[in-house]
């Protein structure tokens, strides 16, 4: 088990990764999952629109990418974070960018844990999801 933080042409955000994966894996084991090797790589904008591209043919800016490579109950998976966006979203919503940083970072566990947002009613679904798991975070 291993959840590890990389950067990719950006300076690594300011988390406590240690507070950071028992978060993960407290919000995983609420959704009677086990963490396996998780990955995020914190990004640029550029990046993320080329892995967009790359590898789901969209062509546009988006928070994060999530890769699942979950197997049974373990969640593993790559997650790539635009820092970039997470800014711009942060202001456009008015909240903080530490906090928006955490509402993502939990937003691609819970689609490994098996959430989506893409279908009808499905984003409430996943911001009341989001909002649960931001509650168990300590400050």
């Amino acid at each position: 088990m291993a959840v590890t933080y990389q950067t990719e042409g950006v300076k690594m955000p300011d988390i406590k990764k240690r507070e950071t994966t028992e978060w993960i894996k407290a919000v995983a084991a609420s959704y009677g999952k086990r963490l396996g090797e998780i990955a995020y790589i914190f990004c640029s904008d550029e990046k993320i629109l080329e892995v967009n591209r790359q590898y789901l043919q969209h062509d546009y800016y988006t928070d994060i990418i999530t890769f699942d490579y979950c197997e049974g109950d373990r969640l593993s998976g790559d997650l790539f974070i635009s820092l970039d966006t997470i800014r711009t979203n942060a202001e456009q919503f008015g909240a903080s960018y530490e906090d928006e940083l955490h509402r993502v970072i939990i937003h691609g566990i819970l689609h490994l844990c098996g959430i989506n947002d893409k279908g009808p009613g499905e984003r409430e679904i996943m911001e009341d999801a989001e909002n649960k798991a931001l509650t168990m975070r300590k400050a």
